[in-house]
């Protein structure tokens, strides 16, 4: 019988394709634009990240689509995610919406981080038609 992978592993994978459909989700050509200063690159490439808004410590916002978007390695690690401009790019309202549901408390289990990884999977397919 196989290993049951580690909740870590789960995560882990669950970042690696969610963060995937992030960045081809706005690629053209497979080239991206950072949100906050405009960079373009390959989505491919270690040089596009896909950005959050509210921190990825955040469990209730780490996923959500609407606080992740395709910035330049440059904005989200050496400028922490330009938050600011990330804001104004989101817009009041939906700023302060994240912000309040990032200090929510979520306890997902194995099993509905699993089901994300096959949403995202199948959401990867559905960009590739």
């Amino acid at each position: 019988m196989p290993k049951k992978p580690s909740r870590k592993t789960i995560v882990n994978n669950l970042d690696r394709v969610f963060s995937e459909y992030i960045r081809r989700r706005y690629a053209k050509n497979d080239v991206v634009e950072c949100i906050t200063c405009g960079k373009k690159g390959n989505y491919k490439g270690g040089d596009m990240h896909a950005g959050h808004f509210m921190s990825r410590k955040h469990y209730a916002t780490r996923w959500d689509e609407d606080n992740v978007q395709v910035q330049c390695k440059y904005c989200n690690t050496y400028r922490y995610g330009e938050q600011y401009l990330f804001a104004k790019h989101l817009g009041q309202e939906k700023a302060d919406e994240l912000l309040a549901k990032s200090r929510t408390m979520v306890k997902l289990k194995d099993w509905e981080l699993q089901d994300m990884i096959e949403i995202y999977k199948k959401k990867l397919l559905e960009l590739e038609q």
